[in-house]
């Protein structure tokens, strides 16, 4: 009787493959066939490397640190902002008429001309900002809860009318109401008179008109945007409870939209403090605000020692609200 061979592995028919493919062998004229597990990344799995190698591990990618990502936008800044500003700084700081350091600025601070651009600036800039918030609340009621023809083209005319640059308003204005404007024209053609009587675009109060008229889209802006996400069946429930229109605006109304007025408000007040455009083109010579005096020590005079004092000043008083309406703003939960 012929001995059964022991075989080394374990073997099976030659018929069966459902484990793989195995390696063939003859043992006492017996065909048998090894069989190889197929183990999820085992050496002939998958995932594995052929030959019985084990596979590499994969690298992982590598990553930028996020600190990386901020140096561009910094050094553009640096190089566009904070260098010119610094050398405004500097040239404040170190006169060429060889005084002191902070001698410039003792001297720009008691001169009259500063101290009166000083109280120009300020009290322009506070007068524009509350009217504009007066009469942009007003246009923005009108135009969010007053139903009429052509409200919608109106609100998409003030987004356009944000690009408009502001000594066109002012440009507008004097061919309105300037010294040969239509007013003043009309006035002449009417009554046969020398002059007209509207010469007041060359006073403060022109200056405070061209300021609101341009500015007060800045208001109305957020404004529209604040009520247009109020609740209407506030408005209905209040009506339906007998309160007036008056009442409606001062306990439903104004409450949702003190956040827009703040950030409106804001906003007007800081670019009035820094406008140049339309004091300049209105011609009102006997109103000199801090920009406008910039200009002059600039520009006119040669003294940029003082220039650069003003100009400290100007952005100090800019920087000094905008931090003042952000601890406000953040206290109010807006």
């Amino acid at each position: 009787m012929a001995e059964v061979p022991a075989p080394a592995a374990a073997t099976v028919p030659h018929q069966a493959r459902s484990e793989g493919e195995g390696r063939s062998e003859h043992q006492n004229g017996v065909k048998t066939r090894t069989v190889r597990s197929f183990a999820p990344g085992g050496p002939d799995g998958p995932g594995g490397a052929p030959g019985g190698f084990a596979a590499p591990a994969a690298r992982a990618p590598r990553t930028v640190p996020g600190w990386l990502w901020s140096v561009p936008p910094v050094a553009v800044l640096a190089l566009v902002f904070l260098y010119p500003l610094a050398l405004v700084v500097q040239q404040s700081l170190t006169p060429e008429n060889g005084l002191g350091a902070f001698d410039a600025y003792a001297q720009v601070f008691a001169s009259h001309a500063f101290r009166e651009a000083l109280g120009t600036t300020v009290w322009l800039a506070v007068g524009a900002t509350a009217g504009c918030l007066v009469l942009g609340f007003v246009l923005a009621l009108v135009i969010a809860f007053v139903p009429f023809p052509g409200s919608r083209g109106v609100a998409k005319f003030i987004d356009v009318f944000l690009s408009f640059p502001s000594f066109l308003i002012t440009l507008a204005l004097l061919f309105i109401y300037g010294t040969v404007g239509m007013a003043n024209g009309a006035w002449t053609g009417l009554t046969g008179a020398a002059e007209g009587p509207f010469h007041f675009l060359t006073t403060p109060w022109g200056v405070l008109l061209a300021e609101i008229t341009y500015f007060t889209p800045f208001v109305m802006r957020p404004l529209l945007a604040a009520f247009s996400q109020l609740d209407t069946a506030q408005l209905e429930v209040a009506a339906g409870l007998g309160a007036r229109p008056a009442r409606i605006v001062r306990q439903v109304i104004l409450p949702e939209a003190l956040p827009a007025l703040a950030a409106g408000g804001s906003l007007v007040l800081v670019m009035c403090l820094n406008e140049f455009g339309i004091v300049l083109f209105t011609g009102a010579k006997d109103v000199t605000t801090l920009p406008m005096l910039i200009y002059g020590k600039a520009i006119l005079e040669s003294d940029y020692s003082a220039a650069c004092v003003v100009a400290v000043v100007n952005i100090a008083i800019s920087v000094g609200l905008f931090g003042l309406y952000r601890v406000v703003s953040k206290r109010a939960g807006a």
